[in-house]
């Protein structure tokens, strides 16, 4: 009987586990880490830091109250150390930072797409456009600030990636984009991407086709 409990305790150990690691999440980080906040003017500040996806903004946590950085201090904010990345601001948006050379630079922007339940429609189906009020709500409520969105909300990640080459700031988050930047280079992107899958989700896959891209042609 005694190992019949054992067995049964360890099931629901592992059952509560196994729903922990699949909670949707729309920060970037799974839970706030220490980090810190340089400001242009030499102070540090030490803070429990994540990003926001859907709110595209820092936030920091203060004794288990959520909040985001002030508008009023993000133009004074230098860069943003979480970890071992580092975020700056880029076009008045944060910005990870993939790679940060004289000659070129590469960030990503994180973003993501928050995805309300449906309503009930015709023939038991459901209605995505008639979701709007559920959508505002959670913006309102400041549910989006919590660790974890209501079960019935979807989170759908995607990522903007910018380089900065020749004196220019450009864009990208797919394939035809990343060809127009490099057109000076036709032939020798054309070589690349008929050897290597790049993936727009992965950030590796994209550092090493720039960093090759950059060094070749």
């Amino acid at each position: 009987m005694k190992y019949k409990s054992l067995l049964l305790l360890l099931l629901i150990t592992v059952s509560l586990h196994a729903q922990e690691t699949v909670r949707i999440s729309h920060y970037l980080f799974p839970d706030f880490q220490p980090g810190v906040v340089l400001m242009k003017n030499g102070t540090r500040n030490n803070a429990k830091l994540n990003y926001n996806t859907a709110s595209e903004e820092m936030v920091f946590d203060k004794n288990g109250e959520l909040l985001a950085i002030s508008d009023v201090l993000l133009p004074q904010i230098d860069t943003v150390f979480i970890l071992n990345e580092k975020f700056i601001r880029v076009n008045n948006k944060f910005m990870k930072i993939i790679i940060d050379e004289p000659e070129f630079s590469l960030f990503v922007e994180h973003k993501c797409r928050l995805i309300p339940p449906g309503k009930p429609a015709a023939y038991g189906g459901t209605s995505q456009t008639s979701s709007t009020t559920s959508y505002s709500s959670i913006m309102a409520d400041g549910k989006i600030y919590h660790l974890k969105l209501p079960d019935d909300f979807k989170v759908r990640p995607y990522n903007i990636f910018w380089i900065s080459r020749n004196g220019k700031l450009q864009s990208f988050s797919n394939i035809g984009q990343l060809k127009k930047i490099y057109r000076d280079k036709k032939k020798v992107i054309g070589d690349y991407l008929k050897e290597n899958d790049v993936e727009m989700t992965n950030e590796k896959s994209v550092e090493d086709t720039i960093v090759f891209m950059e060094n070749n042609g």
